[in-house]
């Protein structure tokens, strides 16, 4: 190792051995060794085990941990970087690659999305904002997560869960039959929405607890959401007939439907969110049931961005 090298921890996501991803890990690697670096590769066949050697990986306090991959990798180095200063640095190669788009990492240009995360390697890292969430008791067992992203209770959790017991189609097709599945069964969902200690009682299709401002891919949720001010945009979508939800669902790409008087948009450090039958999802990945209590860990994430 040079003077200017660095132990650079890469994890790659254990689904990329086929797809247009498959190659982008390899690149990763070959290229940060090519520049003189220590590279630890990281491929376990499944998330669970490559967050446990991911996790044993930082103990040995690299230089940098790197993930490849989309939302769900993001999703396992905040988790595995927690309590401590170690950088993130992020490859874009996923379908959401939403915090990539948060943080303007190149996301169709794997050439260029390794070139940036080479640059920020000569730069101090930048702090951003990280969610934490506790679930359980009860019956329940008691949990604990993070996120980067934005957690989400509603129709899209509804969704996400008929389309993850759906065995076919393959692919994005699945997700748009479990999507047509449930806009037939459309209906406001009872939700006590507790903000920094102020209890909102709601009948809602969706609530949203963002610290970036899109997911699913680019659909702007939060438009005005921020990774860097300590507070959370809480998105509530008041109730809406078929119709309507069809009229306003494709505006979120662009961010324009937060101008709908049914969209309301609230700022909170503490949000605690309950509901019947539904369940909370984060950054893509599965939680539990509600309810959760999110807290905001601010300043608590180190990115190579």
């Amino acid at each position: 190792m040079t003077s200017s090298s660095k132990r650079i921890v890469v994890a790659i996501n254990p689904n990329a051995s086929f797809g247009r991803g498959r190659e982008v890990g390899p690149a990763v690697v070959t290229t940060l060794r090519g520049l003189g670096h220590e590279v630890t590769s990281l491929i376990e066949p499944d998330f669970a085990q490559l967050l446990d050697a991911t996790r044993a990986a930082v103990r040995e306090k690299p230089d940098a941990l790197v993930v490849v991959g989309g939302d769900g990798m993001v999703n396992l180095g905040v988790t595995a970087l927690e309590g401590t200063k170690v950088p993130l640095g992020l490859v874009p190669s996923g379908t959401g690659n939403d915090v990539a788009r948060g943080l303007s990492i190149p996301i169709d240009d794997t050439e260029a999305a390794i070139e940036a995360l080479v640059a920020a390697l000569d730069r101090p890292p930048r702090v951003i904002d990280a969610g934490t969430i506790s679930f359980g008791g009860g019956d329940e067992p008691r949990g604990h997560a993070r996120f980067g992203c934005i957690l989400s209770a509603g129709f899209d959790a509804l969704v996400n869960e008929r389309a993850n017991r759906m065995t076919r189609p393959r692919g994005r097709s699945r997700y748009t039959i479990a999507l047509l599945v449930e806009l037939a069964k459309l209906r406001p969902i009872e939700y006590t929405v507790t903000l920094d200690g102020v209890v909102h009682t709601e009948r809602a299709m969706l609530v949203a607890v963002a610290n970036n401002l899109s997911f699913g891919g680019g659909m702007k949720v939060a438009p005005a959401a921020s990774l860097d001010d300590g507070l959370f945009d809480v998105v509530l979508v008041r109730p809406l007939g078929r119709l309507a939800f069809l009229r306003i669902y494709p505006r979120v790409f662009a961010g324009t439907h937060v101008t709908d008087h049914r969209v309301v948009v609230h700022r909170a450090r503490s949000v605690r969110v309950v509901a019947e039958g539904v369940v909370a999802y984060a950054d893509g990945e599965r939680i539990a049931p509600l309810p959760v209590d999110i807290e905001m860990d601010a300043g608590s994430l180190r990115v190579l961005a």
